[in-house]
């Protein structure tokens, strides 16, 4: 398989779902798939507020991110559930993002994003959350999605299934 950037694994926490993350980037890597893994919480950014969105620091640090993210054809977004939704990490950086130029959808638009969650509870309301704004934002999100609790673990082979469906996936040329 080409080892090139093809995978950009995110995690939106740096607890369960870093561990998670931290699972599929092995995976990826013994399947020989070219990948990097981003922990938001590692960002220096604070939550999205308009009244800051402008200051040089924070545009420079998205610029970065931006570069990253548009530099991997394929993302797998590993997030824990927050009162029932997308944790606030992720929904500021995708608000931080949507100011970053004037087609800022152009960073979604026909992705592949495959969802993943470790949680406290079922996950569901998250990654239905998920699944309804990256579609909004025009990404190609995988049928499949893990979800995965202390109950629950998230398996090698659901990790390997969900890879081979969105390795298979091309992103869209809009």
């Amino acid at each position: 398989m080409d080892t090139t950037q093809d995978l950009l694994i995110i995690s939106a926490s740096n607890g369960e779902n870093l561990k998670l993350a931290t699972r599929f980037l092995q995976r990826a890597e013994k399947q020989e798939i070219g990948v990097e893994l981003i922990d938001l919480t590692e960002l220096s950014l604070p939550l999205f507020n308009p009244r800051t969105h402008a200051q040089d620091a924070i545009t420079a640090e998205i610029d970065v991110l931006s570069k990253k993210l548009r530099s991997a054809p394929r993302w797998v977004i590993c997030a824990p559930e927050y009162n029932g939704s997308i944790p606030p990490v992720l929904t500021s950086v995708i608000a931080w993002l949507s100011t970053e130029s004037d087609d800022f959808r152009s960073l979604f638009n026909g992705r592949p994003i495959a969802l993943a969650s470790f949680s406290g509870g079922g996950c569901m309301e998250l990654l239905l959350s998920m699944r309804i704004q990256f579609t909004h934002l025009g990404a190609q999100v995988v049928g499949r999605q893990l979800a995965s609790n202390s109950q629950k673990q998230a398996s090698e082979e659901s990790i390997d299934d969900l890879l081979k469906r969105i390795m298979q996936m091309k992103p869209l040329k809009l």
